[in-house]
C-alpha cells in the first residue's frame, strides 16, 4: 500500500516495505553505488562509509576516485630560534644570505611533508587524524593527542582500483610576504618535464581612483617599452628576488615528487595524481605516461637530501612592472618563468629564444584564471633566456 504525503509531490511511503524493515540500498546494484562512492571522493568519508555495512566495506575499495587532504604536518625537530634562523655570515654576500633564508625556512617543512607522505607515520608529538579505508575511527569527543595518525601511504593501502589520486596539502611550503604572488605548477616523470612560476612583488585590487590608462594594451603587451626589463630590475634586488623564487619552487616541486615514490609503485592503475596545497600555491602534476615512467625508471636523487635531483634547465623570463588584469586586479613586478630540462630544449630546433604560439601552450595553459590571463598577456612581451645547472 502507498500513501502520497499531502499532495507535495512524488514521495510515496511503501508501508509494506517499511513494515518488513527493507533497506532499498540493497537493490541498488554494486556499479550504482560506486558511482556515488565516486562522487564522494574524500577519503575520510570513504573511510567512515566502510563502518556503515560489510557491503560498503567491500565496495569502497574499488572506487577509482580518492581525495586525500591531510590536516596537518608533523615534525619532530624543534623549531629554531630566532636568532639562529636570523643569524649569518656577511662575508658570503647577499644571494648567499637570501638563499639561507629561504632554504632555511624550507628544511623544516619539507622533512615534516616526509613524515607525512613516507611510508612510516611516526609516533612523537600531537597527531591530527588522516582516516581512510580500514582505519579506525576515533572518538569526536577526545583529545588531539589521542586521535590516531595515518600517512596517506597507509591511508591508501587498502584501496585496489584508484585511477585519478589528489593529495591536498594544509598549507604550501615556501612562505611569502602578505601580499606577495607566488604560484607554481610542475609536471614530473622520472625528474622534471616542466615547471612554469608566476610571481609577483604584490597583488592588489585596482584602485576606484585611479586614472584609466589609456595605453592599457601597451602597459600589458609592452608596445611603449617594447617588453624590455628596466635597468633597476638588475640593481635594487629584483632580479635575485626572482632566483630564489624560482630555485625554492623547484625545491619545494623536487621534494614532493620524491616522496610520492611509495604511493606510485604501490597503486599501478593511476592514470593521474596530483599533489596540491590548500593555499593554490603549488601543483605537482603526473599522468599515466609519467607515472609508468617513474616506475620503470628508478629516481636520482639530489644528494643527501629527500628530493629528486633537477636536472639542468632551459629558463625563459618575461617581466612586466605594471600588470593590469580584467576583473580589476593589479600585479606589481609580475614575473613568468618557464623552465624544461636543457636537453628538450636544444630538441625544440634551437629557434634562439624565438616563441610561437603553439610552443607555449603548457605555459599559457598552467594556471587558472585570472593568472592564465596574466600570462598570456606576459608571453607577448620579451623573452629572457637563462640557464641554471643540475642541482
Amino acid at each position: 500500500m502507498s500513501t502520497d504525503l499531502g499532495g507535495t509531490g512524488p514521495f510515496v511511503v511503501d508501508r509494506a516495505a517499511e513494515d518488513e524493515g527493507i533497506d532499498h540500498f540493497d537493490r541498488l546494484p554494486d556499479s550504482i553505488l560506486l558511482v556515488v562512492f565516486n562522487r564522494i571522493g574524500d577519503v575520510k568519508a570513504l573511510g567512515r562509509c566502510c563502518l556503515v555495512s560489510r557491503r560498503f566495506h567491500a565496495l569502497v575499495p574499488l572506487v577509482d576516485y580518492v581525495v586525500v587532504r591531510v590536516d596537518c604536518v608533523i615534525s619532530d625537530d624543534p623549531s629554531p630560534s630566532p636568532a639562529a634562523a636570523g643569524g649569518g655570515d656577511k662575508t658570503r654576500g647577499v644571494f648567499s644570505h637570501l638563499a639561507r633564508l629561504v632554504l632555511g625556512g624550507l628544511v623544516k617543512p619539507l622533512q615534516a611533508l616526509g613524515h607525512i607522505l613516507g611510508p612510516s607515520a611516526g609516533t612523537a608529538g600531537a597527531r591530527r587524524s588522516t582516516s581512510g579505508a580500514g582505519a579506525s575511527s576515533s572518538s569526536s569527543t577526545g583529545a588531539v593527542s589521542e586521535v590516531s595518525h595515518h600517512s596517506p601511504s597507509e591511508v591508501l593501502k587498502n584501496f585496489k582500483e584508484i585511477r585519478r589520486l589528489q593529495i591536498e596539502l594544509p598549507a604550501g611550503e615556501l612562505g611569502v610576504d602578505d601580499g606577495v604572488l607566488l604560484k607554481w605548477r610542475a609536471d614530473f616523470g622520472s625528474t622534471l618535464d616542466s615547471c612554469v612560476i608566476l610571481g609577483a612583488s604584490s597583488i592588489s585590487p585596482k584602485s576606484s581612483s585611479a586614472i584609466p590608462n589609456p595605453n592599457f594594451q601597451d602597459a600589458c603587451g609592452g608596445v611603449d617599452d617594447n617588453g624590455s626589463i628596466p635597468e633597476s630590475f638588475y640593481t635594487n634586488g629584483s632580479l635575485k628576488l626572482r632566483v630564489v623564487w624560482t630555485i625554492s619552487s623547484l625545491i619545494a616541486a623536487s621534494a614532493r615528487h620524491y616522496l610520492l615514490q611509495p604511493i606510485i609503485s604501490d597503486h599501478e592503475t593511476l592514470d593521474s595524481l596530483d599533489l596540491t596545497d590548500a593555499d593554490g600555491q603549488g601543483v605537482l602534476t603526473m599522468d599515466r605516461r609519467q607515472l609508468q615512467e617513474l616506475r620503470v625508471r628508478p629516481v636520482s636523487a639530489s644528494g643527501s637530501s629527500h628530493r629528486t635531483l633537477v636536472p639542468a634547465l632551459s629558463m625563459r623570463l618575461w617581466y612586466a612592472p605594471h600588470l593590469e588584469l580584467p576583473g580589476g586586479v593589479v600585479l606589481k613586478g609580475a614575473t613568468l618563468v618557464a623552465i624544461r630540462p636543457s636537453e628538450e630544449r636544444t630538441g625544440e630546433g634551437g629557434n634562439g629564444g624565438v616563441v610561437g604560439p603553439s610552443d607555449l601552450c603548457w605555459v599559457s595553459d598552467a594556471f587558472e584564471e585570472p593568472y592564465r590571463t596574466a600570462v598570456r598577456m606576459l608571453v607577448k612581451r620579451r623573452t629572457y633566456c637563462l640557464e641554471m645547472n643540475s642541482f
